[in-house]
């Protein structure tokens, strides 16, 4: 790391059981299937001469070292895994892959799922562990009011619900 670079940023190792089970498909799938036929594709592609202008020997080549990059993040993502199966001991308080509901300022009440960073999604309002929110939700209980920086800006978020 040089002076001009700031360090990278902790990312928790923990996932939910079924989040575990999305990436070791996904890294079997890659392993077993598109690994193989992009190699094939390749090594044809190969065979026709020059491959300088070769279009499929070129984004062949590209998509193996896109796929080897993933299988390398997701092989590391799953050995340093810590999978949360149950609930916590103390279910009052927000821990991880619980389902908080809170209300802001305006009385606008969201639901949001704390999860690991791969299962992370808009859509579902999962957000991860190591997000602003998340951080500032953590260990609260129903009742408890929190500041934090969301995409509109900053807000004043009240705990009302709390499940797992």
């Amino acid at each position: 790391m040089n002076r001009y670079s700031a360090p990278a940023p902790k990312i928790s190792p923990h996932i939910t059981a079924p989040g575990a089970v999305i990436l070791r498909n996904e890294l079997e799938r890659l392993l077993n299937d598109e690994r193989p036929k992009t190699t094939q594709i390749v090594h044809e592609a190969a065979k026709n001469g020059d491959r300088s202008e070769n279009g499929d020997y070129i984004y062949g080549k590209r998509r193996l070292r896109e796929i080897d990059r993933r299988i390398r993040h997701l092989t590391t993502r799953l050995s340093k895994a810590v999978i949360v199966k149950g609930p916590p001991h103390d279910p009052t308080k927000i821990f991880f892959a619980a389902w908080i509901a809170v209300k802001d300022e305006n009385g606008d009440i969201s639901e949001y799922r704390i999860v690991g960073s791969d299962e992370a999604s808009v859509e579902k309002n999962w957000i991860s562990i190591d997000s602003p929110i998340a951080q500032r939700l953590l260990g609260k209980t129903i009742g408890d009011e929190v500041e934090a920086i969301t995409p509109s800006g900053k807000k004043r978020l009240g705990v009302i619900n709390i499940r797992y």
